[in-house]
């Protein structure tokens, strides 16, 4: 990272290291979730399966989920030991645990709700009258949503990739679990901010939370004004 950067924020390479594989992990996490978040959103929404409650419950359990749950059971699933973790090592030729690539699948099952919720409101908040109008003129189903549905909703599903990217952000014990503090492998900002607490660099670690505070404000920030202006109309 640059030397100036790196002078005047005082910090060390090392951290805006691991702020860059951050920001790595957060915007393809983002892309997984706008690409199997926004159907799986519809499906809930639309759906009369009567399992569907039980799915929708299973997809918010993150919320009050402890992390440390989360990221155990995924050691437990991706064991290669048996499959689908034998399978994970067969095809990346990597284990899960302590890859970057886990640590991607890590983050979309703990950021899943976080963009799932947001995209069902954006989604159901559109009038279905301009749905069955759309429907009435002869457009199939999948054209209705990806040229109708999901264009209306846009500002909703924009506030609930960027919720998703800043919850990516802030992820602690779920990538604790899964990647440890490999640097430029699984080593994080989360786990970068904690290294320097127990290393006792506290300027440093002041430094970088700080940085990562005004990035969480900036990243909220957006999701209030996408949502105000969603219920205002505009």
């Amino acid at each position: 990272m640059p030397d100036a950067a790196s002078s005047f924020l005082g910090l060390p390479p090392p951290l805006w290291q691991s702020l860059w594989l951050t920001l790595r992990l957060a915007a393809l996490t983002t892309l997984i979730l706008g690409v199997v978040g926004l159907p799986l959103a519809h499906w809930l929404n639309t759906t009369r399966w009567r399992l569907a409650p039980a799915i929708e419950a299973l997809v918010a359990l993150p919320i009050v989920l402890p992390p440390t749950v989360i990221g155990f059971y995924l050691l437990v699933a991706f064991s290669p030991a048996h499959p689908p973790g034998s399978w994970w090592r067969e095809v990346l030729g990597a284990p899960f645990a302590f890859s970057f690539a886990g640590l991607v699948v890590a983050s979309v099952f703990y950021s899943l709700p976080f963009a799932v919720q947001p995209f069902q409101a954006a989604l159901r908040a559109v009038p279905r009258d301009q749905l069955d109008a759309g429907a009435a003129l002869g457009a199939r189903p999948l054209s209705v949503f990806l040229r109708l549905h999901a264009p209306l909703a846009r500002r909703g599903i924009a506030a609930g990739l960027t919720l998703g990217f800043a919850h990516t952000l802030g992820e602690f014990g779920v990538v604790l679990m899964i990647g440890g503090s490999i640097p430029g492998e699984t080593r994080v900002a989360s786990i970068a901010l904690y290294d320097e607490v127990q290393a006792l660099a506290y300027p440093q670690a002041h430094a970088f939370a700080a940085v990562l505070l005004a990035l969480s404000f900036a990243l909220l920030l957006a999701v209030t004004l996408l949502q105000r202006r969603r219920a205002g109309g505009a």
